[in-house]
């Protein structure tokens, strides 16, 4: 079992300092009663485009912070921020262990109606990060809306290959009037794949005067829904993932060994 705890939540436009104290207070309470937090994209600042001011290098606070969350409440701790490395800039999801060490997973699918490609440098790879028994592959976003960058290859081969997973994962700044699009292609993502699917988002309104709805969701590989926030609510929510029933769900339905085989290249 993989408890996931995903924060719903508003942020403070261009602001890490109160965005990582207001997030900080929120998960406190979680320790003993998760594996795993998931914060939303660009959780230190919102999604802004002003990158040459917000960013931070790999060492700066946000950075700091993470760590220190981790081992606070000792659970893996996840979310996006914007990352500078060699005078470029990254929305970059990390995902902290207790003890310290990261993985890392670079946007690939840069948003073009909001510029996004103008200011920061698009991902090449594609990641899947293990976890407590688990594969997890993060995605942020705009990568919702294209299925072969998160189809769930390798189950053709070994059940232990590099580009297989158990759960797919999205952080997202995904704004209400889009809110269809997220919920119905979660759970595309869910079926097609037959993993597990988790998608944080944040609610209220940004420095852009976008609003935000929500709608955090957990689906099953099935597609059924596990959980799902208020409209418009603050909310974290805290979800069981069972793995047995995964691997019996494959096994008795095993779509995938006849999936098409993509590879993905850096």
């Amino acid at each position: 079992m993989l408890r996931i705890s995903l924060v719903q939540t508003t942020l403070h436009w261009e602001n890490p300092g109160a965005n990582r104290d207001m997030l900080a207070e929120k998960i406190h309470d979680l320790h003993g009663k998760t594996d795993l937090v998931i914060l939303p994209e660009m959780f230190s600042t919102g999604f802004t485009m002003n990158a040459a001011a917000m960013a931070e290098p790999m060492d700066g606070l946000t950075m700091q912070w993470l760590v220190e969350q981790a081992s606070k409440i000792q659970a893996g701790i996840a979310g996006s921020f914007i990352c500078r490395e060699n005078d470029r800039y990254f929305n970059r999801f990390v995902f902290m262990r207790p003890d310290g060490t990261f993985a890392c997973y670079d946007k690939k699918h840069l948003f073009s109606l909001a510029g996004e490609q103008e200011y920061f440098t698009a991902g090449r790879k594609r990641v899947v990060i293990d976890w407590l028994g688990w594969r997890i592959c993060p995605q942020i976003c705009y990568d919702l809306r294209f299925p072969a960058w998160g189809r769930n290859v390798g189950h053709h081969e070994e059940r232990n290959s590099k580009e297989a997973y158990d759960l797919l994962l999205y952080v997202a700044n995904w704004p209400a009037r889009r809110a269809l699009h997220w919920k119905t292609l979660l759970s595309a993502r869910a079926i097609e794949n037959q993993s597990y699917v988790v998608g944080v988002n944040i609610v209220g309104t940004d420095g852009n005067g976008l609003t935000y709805s929500g709608d955090s969701t957990g689906v099953d590989f099935g597609g059924q829904i596990l959980a799902h926030s208020g409209e418009g609510q603050e909310a974290i929510m805290t979800i069981a993932l069972e793995k047995d029933a995964l691997d019996l769900y494959r096994t008795q339905l095993p779509f995938l060994q006849d999936a098409d085989v993509y590879e993905f290249k850096d």
